[in-house]
C-alpha cells in the first residue's frame, strides 16, 4: 500500500486525493497536482512548523501515515482500515511458524486523529468507520451539510464551513442580481447532491428564488452525457442562471459541452467552493466561463508555503513518495531513460528544474485550510497535554494512548488564530463559521483573472459595479421565469413554481390592489390610468350648449313665440264669429296646455336639483293633460250633439262653456290629484346614477345627474295623458262623417292621428335606448322633441288655420248701428255682389259657411241631393224638377232673408243686423243669380 509515514510520540492520519478517479476498473487515475500534492505538502508543511515550534507540544513531535483516496469513497474506506489496525485486537493463538513458535507480528502505529478527507462524500464513508473507534477527524474541505448532524458524525469536525452557509450565500448572491429562475447542477455525490439540497432549501426558505431543473451528473459518466446535460439545460431558456455544485472535472466537461453546443454567452455560472478561484476547470474555457460568480472559503495565500513549496526538489523532498511522478508531471520530463519512447519529445529531467521557475504554479485555495486543520489537531493536543501531563516533558501515562473521546472534545474548544490570521473555532456541529469571497471570472484585454467582487459573513457584501458579463458590460443579465407584471396586471402563479407567472390585466372596473388580487371599485368610482387605485366617476348632466339639447330648446323657443302669438292674435280679436266659433273658453284652455308642453323643455335640461324635479314632475304631464282634456270635451260635445240628433230634437245635456270648462278641469284634477299622491309616497329628489353611463371602458364612465323619476314612474306619469290622447283619437274617429260646419272636427281628428304617430314612434326609441351609454341625452332629446311636437301639432293643425284666416282672408269686423239704415240713394259705387267681394279672395263654403250656420246646413242638404242623383246615374227623372226648384227657392229665400239685404231707398227687412264679416260700408244689395241653374252652380258647384 503507497503511504508516507512519519515516525513521531503522536502519529496523525491524512487522506488525500493525490490522484483522481481511476477508470475501466483501476482503482486510481491521473495525478492531481494542487488538490493532491499541494495539500499533501501542506499537511507535511504544517507539521514541519508544528515540530519546530517550542511553544507548541514541546518535547512532542507529531508523526503522519498519509494516504490516497483516489478521488473515490469506496478506496477511501480500504485505506482508512489502516488507521485503525492498531486497534484492533489480533488473536495469534493459532498462528505457528515453521519453526513451532508464535509469529512476529509488527505493531502498527496507532493514530490518534485524521486529517481530512478532501470530498465530502469520501469524508461521509470515512467518518463512519472512525467513529467506530473514536477517531477524531478533521476535514479542510468536505463542505456537505450531511456532516453537520452530530449524532451520525460525532467525531468529525471541519475547518471550513458547511455548505449550509455557502448555499445561503449563493442564495443571496442571486437574490442580488435579481435572478429568480435557476437551474441547478450537481456531481453524484454527498457533495453535490447535498450542496444543490442546502441551495433549494435556502431558496424555499428566504423565497423569491425558484428551480427550473436539478440535473445530476453521474459519477461514471457516458459519452454524449454532458451533450444531453446541457439540452435539457436548454429546455429551460430562461433559467440561464446555473448552480453548479461539481467536482472540477465535471465543471470542465460542463464548459465544454456548452462550447460545443455553441451556447457561449447563454448560460451564467455560478460555482461553489470546489470551483473557487481555481484555473483548472476553466483552461482555454475562457469564453464559455467568462462571467461566471463563484464562492470560496475566505482564505489567504501562506507566502510561507509558497517558498518552502518551491524550494522541493526530489533531492530534499523524499519522504513524500509521489513527489517523483509530480515532478515528471509538472516539468514534462521523465526521471528514467527507459520511460522515454523513440520519437517522444518529452525530455528526461535533470534535477535542476524548479517549481516556480520553469513551470508555472499557484498555490491551491485549500492550504490554508488543510494547515488549519493540522493546527487545530496540534492545538487541542497540546492543550489536552497541559491539562492531562501538568509540569511533564513529553507524553505522560495519561496520553499514551490518547483517548479519542478527550481528544474531541479539546478539538471543540481551541480558538486560535490560523495561518491566515482568521480564527479557528467550531460550533457545537464542529462547523466553522461560515465566512466566503466571493469572485468573478472576468474577460479584460485579453486575459483571464477572478476578480474579488464581495464577500459574506452572515450577510452578503456584494459590489455589482466591479462586476462584468458578457456582452452587456455592467447591465445584470436576466435568469427569470417572467417579466414583471405592468401596473394593472395581477399574477396569476403557475402551480407549484412560485416565481413563474402569467400576468392578467385587471379588466372593466377593477384596479390592482396587491400583486396578486384585482378588485372591483366602489360603485361611484373607476380605476385610473394605470390601474393602481380608483378615482371618483366625473357626473355629467345634459348641458344648455350640448348639441342634445339645440334640437329641443329651438322647438320649444319656436313653439312658445307662436302659442303667444295665437293667444294675443285671439285675445285682439276675441269677439269675433272666427274666434267665438271656435269656443274661445276651450281654446285658451288649449293654448294654456300647448304652453306648458313647450315649457317643459327647459325644465327637462336644467340642473336637477330638488326645485326642478319637484316641476318636471308636475309639468311633464300637466301640459299633454290640459291639452288632450280640452280636445276630449270638444270631440265629446260634437260626438254627443249628433248621437242626440239621430234621436231628438232636444239639445244634450252639458254643452255650454260652462260644462265644457267644468269638465275639462275635472279631468285635469285626477293628473294632479296623481301627481300629489307621487309626492306623498315618493318626495321628489335628484340622484346621481353610475348605472346609465357605466361603459365598458371605465375612461368613459360617468355619473348622470337626474331627477329620481324610473322608467315605470315616466309611463305612469304619462300614462293619463296617453289615455286622453288615445280617447280623443276614439271620439275624433267617431265625429269623422259630421257635417263640414262643425269644421273642428275633421283638424282635431288629424291631429290626434298625427300625436299618436309621433308618440308611437317615442316609445321605441325612449325605451330602446335604456342600455345606450347616451341613455341621459336620447331619452331627454326624444321626450321633449316628442311633447314639442305634440303641441306643435296641435297648434298648427287648430289653430293657425284661424288665425290665417284673421290676418289675412276676412274683411275687417264692424259692428253696424242697429238698426242700420242704407244710404239712400244707393250710389252705384256701392253695389257689391258677394261672390264677388266674399267668394273673390276665399273659395266658396270652407269660409263663408262656417259663419252662416243655416246656409251650411241648407248646403249639406243639397249636397247630399246631388250625391244621390250621381249614384242613380244620369240626370234626375222629370218627376224630381220640381222638387229641385223648391229646394232652390227655398235656399234663395233663405238666404236673400239671412244676409242683412238691404236694397237702396228701402228699409231693412230685418232689424237688427247680425254681427258678421262686411265690406267697409254695408252693402247696398246682395246680386244672387237670376236663374235656377247659375244659382245652383254658384252655391253648389257643378252639382244640381
Amino acid at each position: 500500500m503507497n503511504s508516507i509515514r512519519i515516525d513521531g510520540d503522536i502519529t496523525l492520519g491524512g487522506l488525500f486525493p493525490v490522484h483522481g478517479r481511476g477508470s475501466e476498473g483501476k482503482a486510481c487515475g491521473e495525478l492531481k497536482k494542487e488538490k493532491g500534492i499541494h495539500r499533501l505538502e501542506a499537511m507535511l508543511f504544517a507539521l514541519d512548523r508544528i515540530n519546530n515550534d517550542p511553544d507548541l507540544l514541546p518535547n512532542i513531535t507529531l508523526g503522519a501515515r498519509i494516504l490516497d483516496t483516489c478521488s473515490r469513497d469506496t478506496h477511501a474506506l480500504e485505506q482508512s482500515l489502516t488507521f485503525v489496525q492498531a486497534l484492533i485486537e489480533k488473536d495469534g493463538t493459532e498462528v505457528r511458524c515453521g519453526s513451532g513458535g508464535p509469529p512476529i507480528i509488527t505493531k502498527p502505529e496507532r493514530v490518534v486523529g485524521v486529517i481530512g478527507a478532501s470530498g465530502s462524500s469520501v469524508s461521509i464513508m470515512v467518518a463512519n468507520i472512525l467513529r467506530l473507534f473514536k477517531i477524531p477527524q478533521i476535514s479542510y474541505a468536505s463542505t456537505a451539510p450531511d456532516l453537520s448532524d452530530n449524532s451520525r458524525y460525532d467525531f468529525f469536525s471541519r475547518v471550513v464551513p458547511s455548505d449550509t452557509y455557502q448555499a445561503q450565500a449563493m442564495v443571496d448572491i442571486v437574490r442580488a442580481l435579481k435572478w429568480n429562475y435557476v437551474s441547478t447542477l450537481a456531481s453524484e455525490g454527498s457533495y453535490g447532491e447535498s450542496g444543490v439540497e442546502a441551495f433549494i432549501q435556502k431558496s424555499r426558505e428566504n423565497g423569491g428564488v425558484c428551480i427550473a431543473q436539478s440535473v445530476k451528473i453521474p459519477r461514471e459518466p457516458k459519452t454524449g452525457e454532458f451533450d444531453k446535460i446541457i439540452k435539457r439545460l436548454l429546455e429551460t431558456s430562461n433559467a440561464r442562471g446555473i448552480i453548479i455544485f461539481a467536482n472540477e472535472d465535471d465543471i470542465r466537461r460542463v464548459l465544454e459541452a456548452a462550447r460545443r453546443a455553441n451556447q457561449t454567452g447563454h448560460f451564467f455560472w455560478m460555482g461553489s467552493d470546489s470551483w473557487g478561484s481555481k484555473s483548472a476547470p476553466v483552461l482555454r474555457l475562457e469564453e464559455v466561463a467568462e462571467g461566471a460568480v463563484t464562492i470560496l472559503p475566505k482564505r489567504m495565500s501562506v507566502r510561507g508555503f509558497d517558498r518552502y513549496f518551491s524550494s522541493r526538489t526530489l533531492d530534499n523532498n523524499r519522504r513524500n513518495i509521489w513527489f517523483a511522478e509530480f515532478w515528471e508531471d509538472n516539468f514534462h520530463c521523465k526521471l528514467s531513460r527507459h520511460a522515454l519512447k523513440k520519437g517522444s519529445h518529452i525530455k528526461k529531467c535533470t534535477n535542476r528544474e524548479r517549481i516556480g521557475q520553469d513551470s508555472a504554479y499557484e498555490q491551491e485555495g485549500k492550504v490554508q485550510f488543510v494547515i488549519d486543520a493540522v493546527y487545530a489537531m496540534g492545538h487541542a493536543l497540546h492543550a489536552m497535554h497541559r491539562d492531562l501531563c501538568p509540569g511533564r516533558v513529553g507524553l505522560c501515562p495519561r496520553m499514551d494512548p490518547v483517548d479519542g473521546t478527550q481528544l474531541l472534545k479539546y478539538i471543540r474548544n481551541v480558538n486560535f488564530s490560523g495561518i491566515a490570521g482568521n480564527p479557528v473555532t467550531f460550533n457545537e456541529n464542529g462547523d466553522a463559521p461560515g465566512r466566503y469571497d466571493i469572485y468573478q471570472y472576468q474577460l479584460r484585454n485579453g486575459s483571464a483573472e477572478y476578480k474579488v467582487i464581495g464577500s459574506w459573513t452572515d450577510h452578503l457584501h456584494l459590489r455589482i459595479e466591479r462586476m462584468q458579463w458578457p456582452g452587456s458590460g455592467q447591465q445584470l443579465p436576466r435568469s427569470i421565469c417572467s417579466l414583471p407584471c405592468q401596473p394593472g396586471e395581477r399574477k396569476k402563479t403557475v402551480k407549484g413554481m412560485a416565481c413563474c407567472w402569467h400576468c392578467e390585466p385587471c379588466t372593466g372596473y377593477q384596479y390592482q390592489v396587491d400583486r396578486y388580487t384585482c378588485k372591483t371599485c366602489p360603485y361611484d368610482m373607476r380605476p385610473t390610468e394605470n390601474r393602481t387605485s380608483c378615482q371618483p366617476i366625473p357626473i355629467v348632466k345634459l348641458e344648455w350648449d350640448s348639441p342634445w339639447a339645440v334640437l329641443p330648446l329651438f322647438l320649444a323657443v319656436v313653439g312658445i313665440a307662436a302659442t303667444l302669438f295665437v293667444v294675443v292674435t285671439f285675445v285682439r280679436y276675441n269677439d269675433t264669429p272666427i274666434v267665438k266659433a271656435s269656443g274661445r273658453e276651450l281654446s285658451y284652455v288649449l293654448l294654456a296646455g300647448i304652453f306648458l308642453c313647450y315649457a317643459t323643455t327647459f325644465l327637462m335640461i336644467a340642473e336637477p336639483d330638488l326645485g326642478t324635479c319637484s316641476l318636471r314632475r308636475i309639468f311633464l304631464g300637466l301640459g299633454m293633460s290640459i291639452s288632450y282634456a280640452a280636445l276630449l270635451t270638444k270631440t265629446n260635445r260634437i260626438y254627443r250633439i249628433f248621437e242626440q240628433g239621430k234621436r231628438s230634437v232636444s239639445a244634450p245635456r252639458f254643452i255650454s262653456p260652462a260644462s265644457q270648462l267644468a269638465i275639462t278641469f275635472i279631468l285635469i284634477s285626477l293628473q294632479l290629484l296623481g301627481i300629489c299622491v307621487w309626492f306623498v309616497v315618493d318626495p321628489s329628489h335628484s340622484v346621481v346614477d353610475f348605472q346609465d353611463q357605466r361603459t365598458l371602458d371605465p375612461r368613459f364612465a360617468r355619473g348622470v345627474l337626474k331627477c329620481d323619476i324610473s322608467d315605470l314612474s315616466l309611463i305612469c306619469l304619462l300614462g293619463y295623458s296617453m289615455l286622453l290622447m288615445v280617447t280623443c283619437t276614439v271620439y275624433a274617429i267617431k265625429t269623422r262623417g259630421v257635417p263640414e260646419t262643425f269644421n273642428e272636427a275633421k283638424p282635431i281628428g288629424f291631429t290626434m292621428y298625427t300625436t299618436c304617430i309621433v308618440w308611437l314612434a317615442f316609445i321605441p326609441i325612449f325605451f330602446g335606448t335604456s342600455q345606450s351609454a347616451d341613455k341621459l341625452y336620447i331619452q331627454t332629446t326624444t321626450l321633449t322633441v316628442s311633447v314639442s311636437l305634440s303641441a306643435s301639432v296641435s297648434l298648427g293643425m287648430l289653430y293657425m288655420p284661424k288665425v290665417y284666416i284673421i290676418l289675412f282672408h276676412i274683411f275687417p269686423f264692424c259692428s253696424w248701428p242697429s238698426p242700420a239704415i242704407c244710404p239712400a240713394p244707393c250710389p252705384s259705387s256701392l253695389s257689391c255682389p258677394i261672390p264677388a267681394i266674399i267668394f273673390s279672395s276665399v273659395p266658396p263654403r270652407s269660409h263663408f259657411l262656417p259663419a252662416f250656420p243655416l246656409l251650411g246646413f241648407i248646403h249639406q242638404l243639397f249636397h247630399h241631393v246631388a250625391k244621390e242623383k250621381k249614384k242613380g246615374g244620369g240626370e234626375s227623372p222629370p218627376t224630381k224638377k220640381p222638387k229641385q226648384k223648391l229646394i232652390l227657392s227655398v235656399f234663395r229665400s233663405a238666404a236673400s232673408s239671412w244676409w242683412p239685404v238691404c236694397p237702396c231707398g228701402l228699409q231693412p227687412a230685418r232689424p237688427p243686423y247680425p254681427s258678421a264679416v262686411c265690406p267697409a260700408r254695408p252693402p247696398a244689395r246682395l246680386a244672387l243669380p237670376a236663374n235656377d241653374t247659375e244659382f245652383s252652380a254658384w252655391v253648389f258647384g257643378d252639382g244640381l
